[in-house]
């Protein structure tokens, strides 16, 4: 193999990775949007859960016991 090949082959690996970093920078990028949008999110669902369980939900001392007791 001559020096002339080995550079080609060289230059055509190196396209090669170059190409697969963009492609995985593109796509760690799209999944850090995608989990700062699912963390929103969750901290949402959480203050509504945590409105709808201190408007709907009785304590225990306010429970009457069940009939069997």
């Amino acid at each position: 193999m001559n020096q002339e090949a080995r550079i080609e082959q060289l230059e055509t690996r190196l396209a090669f990775q170059d190409d697969t970093i963009e492609q995985l920078h593109r796509e760690i990028t799209a999944q850090g949007a995608e989990l700062a949008k699912l963390k929103t999110q969750l901290t949402l669902m959480g203050s509504k859960l945590k409105e709808i369980q201190g408007g709907q939900i009785a304590s225990q001392a306010e429970e009457t016991p069940p009939p069997h007791y």
